[in-house]
C-alpha cells in the first residue's frame, strides 16, 4: 500500500458544522429509502403479518449495536469510525476488511436506490429507459456531496423532512380508515385483517427466512452516525441524541406503516413489487394522491442515495488515512474529501449495469448483498466494543454507554450470527452467498499478504 499522507501538509481538518438535527436526519435519510417504500411490499407478500415481529426484533438488536457504536465513538474519538475501531481493538486485517466492506455496502445501497428511482419514475413514464433516471439521480447527489458539508446537511434535512411528514400523514390517515372506516368509505378495514387470512404466521419459518435480508436492509444507515462525528459541532451531545432517537423513529415508520397497510386490506392483496404507501392511498379512495406519494417516495430514495455517497466518500478517505487505500484519496479540500467522493460516484455509476443485466431481480439481489456486508460491520462493531471495554475499562457513571452490558452484547452478537445463518440457508440467494464469501476471502488474503501497517491517530 502507498504510505499515508501527512495530514498536516496535505489535508485540512474537517469542518465541524453538522448540528444534531443534521446528524439525525442524515441517518434517517440513509435508512428510509427503497427498503421501506419497495422492500416492505415484498416483506408483506412473503411473510404476511409476521413481518411486523421480524422488523421489531431487528430494531431492538440494532439499537444495542448502535449504542455500542456510540460508546466507541465518544470514548475513543479516533476519527475514522469502523476502520480505526476494528484496527485498534481487533487487528489491522479486521480494519482493512471492515473499511472496504462498509464502503462496498454503501456502493450497493446506492445502486439499490438508483434501481428504485427507475421503478418510481416508470409510474409516470413507463417507456423511459432505465438508465435515464439512474443517471439523473447520480448526478444530483454528486452535486450535493461536493458542496460544503453544511450544504449537504441542509439538503438531506429537507429531503428527510418531506418523507417523514408523508409517512406520518399516511399512517395517521390509515389509522382513521381502520378505526372509523365509514369516514373514508373503506370497506373491510380493521386490525382483524392481521389474523384472519392464514393467521399471523401464514408462511411459517419459510416466510421469516425470506425477509430477513430486507428487514436488516431497513436498518442499514443507523451506523452512519459514527461517520458524522468528525464533522459534528458538539459530538458529546449530538451523537447520543441522534442514536437514541433515530432507531426508534425508523422502527416506528416501518412497523407502523406495515400494521396500517395490512389492516386496511388483507396482506394477500399486496404484491412484491407494490409500494404499501401507494396502495394505502388507492384503497382509501384517493387515487390521484398516489402520484404525489410516488414523488415523495422518489425524493426518499434520492435522499438515501445522497447519504450513501456521503458515507462512501468519508469511508474511502478514512481508508487512505489508515494506509488501506491510495494516499491521494485521503486529501481533503476545505475539509471535504472531494477525491474520494468522486471515485465512489464513479464506482456507483458502474453498478447501474446490474439493472440492465437482471432488471427484474436487481433489487432483491442488491438487498441480500447489502445484508451480508452490514452483518459483518455490525458484528465487528460489537467485537471492537468488547475490546475497548477490556482495554479502557467500564465507562464512568453518566457516560453514554451500551445498556445491559455484557448480556446485551452477547445477545446481539448471537442475533447477528443467527441472521447470517438464515441468509446462508436461503437457497434463492446462493449466488450472493458465494459472492460474499469470495469478497471476504479476497480482502483477507490481500490484508495478510501485504502485511498492512495502519496509522492510528
Amino acid at each position: 500500500m502507498t504510505p499515508a499522507i501527512d495530514d498536516a501538509a496535505s489535508t485540512s481538518s474537517p469542518t465541524r458544522r453538522l448540528t444534531n438535527r443534521h446528524i439525525q436526519f442524515i441517518a434517517i435519510g440513509g435508512a428510509i429509502g427503497a427498503g421501506l417504500f419497495l422492500g416492505s411490499g415484498k416483506s408483506i407478500a412473503s411473510a404476511g403479518p409476521a413481518a411486523i415481529l421480524i422488523y421489531a426484533a431487528c430494531g431492538a438488536f440494532i439499537f444495542f449495536m448502535a449504542r455500542a457504536l456510540g460508546e466507541l465513538t465518544l470514548r475513543d474519538p479516533s476519527g475514522d469510525a469502523f476502520v480505526s475501531y476494528a484496527t485498534r481493538y481487533i487487528g489491522s486485517a479486521a480494519g482493512f476488511i471492515t473499511g472496504w466492506s462498509y464502503w462496498a455496502n454503501w456502493i450497493l445501497v446506492g445502486a439499490t436506490e438508483i434501481t428504485a428511482t427507475s421503478v418510481f419514475v416508470r409510474y409516470w413514464y413507463p417507456t423511459v429507459p432505465q438508465w435515464v433516471p439512474a443517471a439523473a439521480t447520480l448526478a444530483s447527489v454528486y452535486a450535493a456531496n461536493i458542496k460544503a458539508v453544511r450544504v449537504f446537511g441542509e439538503i438531506e434535512f429537507w429531503l428527510a423532512i418531506i418523507k417523514i411528514l408523508t409517512i406520518v400523514l399516511l399512517i395517521g390517515g390509515g389509522l382513521v380508515a381502520i378505526v372509523a372506516p365509514s369516514v373514508l368509505h373503506v370497506e373491510g378495514a380493521g386490525f382483524s385483517n392481521l389474523f384472519d387470512h392464514g393467521g399471523f404466521f401464514p408462511h411459517g419459518w419459510v416466510g421469516i427466512v425470506a425477509i430477513v435480508p430486507i428487514a436488516l436492509f431497513a436498518f442499514g444507515g443507523v451506523e452512519v452516525i459514527a461517520l458524522t462525528a468528525r464533522e459534528a459541532k458538539d459530538p458529546e451531545r449530538s451523537i447520543p441524541r441522534a442514536i437514541n432517537g433515530v432507531v426508534f423513529r425508523i422502527l416506528f415508520f416501518y412497523v407502523g406503516s406495515m400494521i396500517v397497510a395490512m389492516s386496511i386490506a388483507p396482506w394477500t392483496s399486496y404484491s412484491a413489487g407494490e409500494s404499501p404507501f401507494v396502495a394505502i392511498l388507492t384503497r382509501i379512495g384517493i387515487p390521484a394522491a398516489a402520484g404525489i406519494v410516488n414523488f415523495v417516495v422518489l425524493t426518499a430514495v434520492v435522499s438515501s442515495c445522497n447519504t450513501g455517497l456521503f458515507s462512501t466518500g468519508r469511508m474511502l478517505a478514512g481508508l487512505a488515512r489508515q494506509r488501506f487505500a491510495p494516499a491521494s484519496l485521503g486529501i481533503t479540500d476545505s475539509g471535504l474529501p472531494r477525491r474520494s467522493i468522486s471515485v465512489s460516484a464513479a464506482c456507483l455509476a458502474l453498478t447501474v449495469v446490474l439493472n440492465w443485466l437482471i432488471p427484474d431481480d436487481a433489487l432483491s439481489v442488491l438487498m441480500a448483498a447489502v445484508a451480508y456486508l452490514l452483518l459483518w460491520v455490525w458484528m465487528i462493531v460489537l467485537i471492537a466494543h468488547r475490546g475497548m471495554r477490556r482495554r479502557l475499562g467500564p465507562p464512568e457513571k453518566g457516560v453514554f454507554a451500551m445498556p445491559l452490558y455484557p448480556a446485551s452484547s452477547w445477545a446481539t452478537m448471537a442475533f447477528i450470527a443467527s441472521a447470517t445463518l438464515l441468509l446462508v440457508a436461503n437457497s434463492s440467494a446462493w449466488i450472493v452467498t458465494l459472492a460474499a464469501g469470495g469478497w471476504f476471502a479476497a480482502l483477507a488474503l490481500i490484508a495478510l499478504s501485504r502485511r498492512i501497517v495502519p496509522v492510528l491517530e
